[in-house]
């Protein structure tokens, strides 16, 4: 799997991908809210966005998890 950001990404792909990179531990849980409260996005936009990264070749594995409040997503490093 590529470590490389894709050139097929837009910038609010490019920006979750760096985002959950970046805190992600071997496996940690993520809602959309809180990725669209740091990143300046709707959690809507968060969750449109993440399955073009969940559907690519990266180095990381992302589930949806949970929808209470907000969608939650399981992300394996």
């Amino acid at each position: 799997m590529s470590t490389a950001v894709a050139a097929d990404l837009t910038s609010k792909q490019t920006r979750i991908l760096r985002y959950l990179r970046e805190r992600a531990t071997t496996k940690t849980y993520f809602k959309s809210r809180l990725i669209g409260e740091e990143l300046g996005m709707t959690a809507k936009e968060v969750g449109a966005n993440i399955t073009a990264i969940q559907d690519g070749d990266y180095d990381i594995e992302i589930e949806k998890w949970g929808y209470s409040s907000s969608t939650t997503w399981k992300v394996l490093l």
